[in-house]
């Protein structure tokens, strides 16, 4: 009889289990990405100054990057 571990499943078993698992939180996360998208184009959910305020930063982070570099 194979060893089973603390879980109760056998090594093959639990590779198993993983695949699935593995493979069902792939596709949740798909599907949550595709929804996040659709829901962004439907409504923003960052105001214009909000996006304005994101760009000013990524404007001043390049700023210090060049200096780091």
């Amino acid at each position: 009889m194979a060893e089973k571990s603390l879980s109760g499943l056998t090594d093959q078993e639990a590779q198993e289990f993983h695949s699935i698992f593995a493979a069902s939180f792939a596709g949740f996360t798909v599907v949550a990405i595709i929804a996040h998208v659709l829901a962004w184009a439907w409504r923003p959910w960052l105001s214009t100054k909000a996006v304005a305020l994101l760009d000013s930063t990524n404007v001043a982070l390049a700023n210090v990057a060049q200096y780091l570099s």
